[in-house]
């Protein structure tokens, strides 16, 4: 009778550290940022971690590792361990547009991903030194027909989302304007506020402050929809050019060949966290737009942005690195 007994329980603890085994998340969770501290991608990143943490029980530990216009980190999230344990919060350059701009990009953005969700997203704003004499798109188309080749935008690096967004612009809208590249976000703008460069298809949480000010005139956004936060501002489509739309936008995903059971797990609490009323309007009083879609839309969307702005750079002839 005792040895039954003690078998009984022998094969329940089991059966109990197994249950134990399977439950995910066990131990805390590295989220990778393929930038710089302080940038889009970082402040969308740091702000789900938080929320994602509490929602998981296990803290979701941000690493920034920039470079190589988000390669660097968006590599060495596609080969870590596909356990669960590593997330990247991806963005609109290496998760999309790199693809067409590398030779040998280190990644395959689709084959070694596997989508979670689409986390948020964020116009860029076509903004103007005060001294530029035009307000509106077609001020700036006429300013550019009439001295070609003499209008300059800035942008934060080639490839960037302000790079695609005025080749863009210059392709839809026939505009002769001239690209000045930066070595990122922070010197453009330096640029752009000083009037060394008339034109800057900026990003929302960069540029809101400068308009909110007057040191930068806003002429329009660069989405499909007018921005929440600056609901004024017409888009690039509605003022002249239409089927014009490009937006910067970051995402969660994880290495290809994670557990399906842990990909359900992170898309569930982030798709809870993005519903909140409260996260909402932290995230919309940033410029950003708060999302949630599930991973198959995710996926399907990023492969379209893979084809547009493939397209993009083949039209406006700009030369894979």
């Amino acid at each position: 009778m005792g040895s039954h007994v003690l078998k009984a329980c022998a094969l329940a603890a089991l059966a109990i550290s197994a249950a134990h085994a399977e439950v995910y998340p066990a131990k805390p969770i590295r989220m990778i940022v393929a930038y710089p501290p302080g940038g889009g991608t970082d402040i969308v990143g740091r702000v789900v971690a938080q929320k994602l943490g509490e929602a998981l029980g296990q803290a979701v530990v941000v690493e920034n590792r920039g470079g190589a216009s988000g390669n660097i980190g968006t590599e060495l999230a596609a080969r870590a361990a596909p356990d669960g344990y590593t997330i990247l919060m991806g963005n609109v350059a290496p998760n999309a547009i790199n693809v067409s701009l590398f030779k040998n990009l280190p990644f395959d953005p689709v084959a070694d991903f596997a989508p979670v969700t689409l986390v948020a997203s964020t116009p860029n704003i076509l903004v103007v030194h005060p001294s530029t004499p035009a307000r509106t798109v077609k001020e700036v188309i006429a300013l550019a027909k009439a001295k070609p080749g003499t209008l300059n935008f800035a942008s934060a690096g080639v490839g960037s989302s302000s790079h695609l967004a005025g080749e863009l612009f210059r392709i839809l809208a026939g505009a002769d304007i001239v690209h000045v590249p930066y070595k990122g976000a922070g010197p453009a703008m330096v640029d752009v506020l000083s009037g060394q460069v008339q034109l800057y298809f900026a990003t929302m949480p960069a540029a809101m402050p400068h308009v909110k000010s007057g040191k930068l005139a806003p002429v329009a956004v660069t989405s499909a929809r007018r921005s929440p936060a600056l609901p004024d501002i017409p888009t690039i489509a509605e003022s002249g050019v239409p089927g014009y739309e490009a937006s910067t936008w970051y995402g969660l995903l994880a290495p290809a060949h994670t557990p399906a059971a842990a990909i359900a797990r992170l898309h569930e609490a982030t798709a809870k966290l993005l519903a909140d009323a409260a996260l909402r309007e932290k995230l919309a009083g940033q410029g950003f737009e708060p999302a949630g879609d599930s991973p198959e839309e995710f996926g399907a969307y990023i492969k379209s942005e893979i084809a547009k702005w493939g397209k993009v750079i083949r039209d406006a002839g700009i030369r894979p690195e």
